[in-house]
């Protein structure tokens, strides 16, 4: 079934999702993306990584800074869609918008909802420690992430990074947005409202919070590495130059939180010890523990903050 459709993103989450939707050869009416941003030494306007796909393959491209307003609504109507695709778009969708397709605006959001609403969902994942997290389509309704819940695909956290757990979760869920439309074709879709209890909000994340806060846990200081990788980025400070983590490793050790305990970067925590693994110093390109520690001393003893 060849559904007509706008597909609204904006990030490279989103990227998987629309090449899969171009591949299964739904009419694709008109991608809607964030408007280019400055970037990069030059401040050249760059389009978002959704539309430079979509102008490569010379889909019709809107970046409207609000849908608020009676003329971006009535564009959006005059599509005349089944259904409109929203993964990671940043813009609020007004009722008018949500009502306008025939089947509604489908979202596809990287987690267990009611777990982590709203926009940081995998960082919060895994800064929390979580064991496990997923993908899921969603129809929207007006509230944040409220929406009942059609497909959802679960996987372990483990040990990745938020940037690794992105890639896959995107990859996972282009496929899963996927079935679920074909499901629907086939009638076999039931529509689950979300639980309240256990409703958390993934507040979108800010630099100030990526501070290591060596008095944790090792097992929470690595956690917030991950969560923060690449970007972010968490960041200590030592011999008076910010030093980003990049990825460590929860290992045994003690000693005073922040202080370096061997010649193999273990730092102590409040509780256990972690290893530095990757790290990037300011200005340099990242680089693994032994390769910084050739050009850059931090003894033993050295105290990290």
């Amino acid at each position: 079934m060849t559904l007509r459709l706008a597909f609204m993103g904006t990030p490279d989450f989103a990227v998987p999702l629309l090449a899969e939707l171009i591949a299964e050869g739904h009419d694709i009416a008109a991608v809607y993306s964030q408007p280019a941003r400055p970037k990069g030494r030059g401040l050249q306007e760059e389009p978002t990584p959704v539309a430079k796909l979509a102008l490569n393959h010379g889909l019709l491209v809107r970046t409207p800074v609000s849908l608020k307003n009676a003329e971006a609504q009535a564009d959006f109507a005059a599509l005349n869609l089944d259904i409109a695709v929203v993964a990671a778009y940043g813009l609020l969708l007004p009722k008018a918008i949500l009502d306008a397709p025939r089947l509604g605006c489908w979202n596809l959001h990287g987690s267990l909802l009611p777990r982590w609403r709203g926009a940081a969902p995998v960082q919060r994942a895994i800064m929390a420690g979580d064991e496990k997290t997923g993908v899921m389509v969603m129809r929207m309704e007006e509230g944040l992430d409220t929406g009942p819940v059609l497909m959802t695909e679960e996987t372990p956290i483990a040990r990745k990074t938020a940037g690794e757990l992105t890639d896959e979760l995107a990859k996972t869920g282009a496929k899963l947005m996927a079935r679920t439309l074909r499901e629907m074709e086939a009638g076999n879709l039931a529509a689950m409202p979300q639980p309240e209890e256990g409703a958390t909000y993934a507040k979108k994340i800010l630099k100030d919070e990526a501070r290591i806060d060596w008095t944790k846990s090792a097992a929470a200081v690595d956690a917030h590495i991950r969560g923060l990788s690449p970007w972010p980025g968490a960041f200590t400070e030592a011999n008076g130059e910010r030093l980003k983590i990049l990825y460590a490793e929860p290992v045994s050790g003690s000693g005073a939180p922040g202080t370096v305990l061997d010649d193999q970067l273990t730092i102590a925590c409040g509780e256990g010890a972690v290893r530095l693994i990757r790290l990037q110093r300011p200005g340099k390109s990242a680089m693994v523990a032994s390769d910084l520690l050739r050009g850059w001393q931090l003894p033993k003893g050295t105290k990290l903050v």
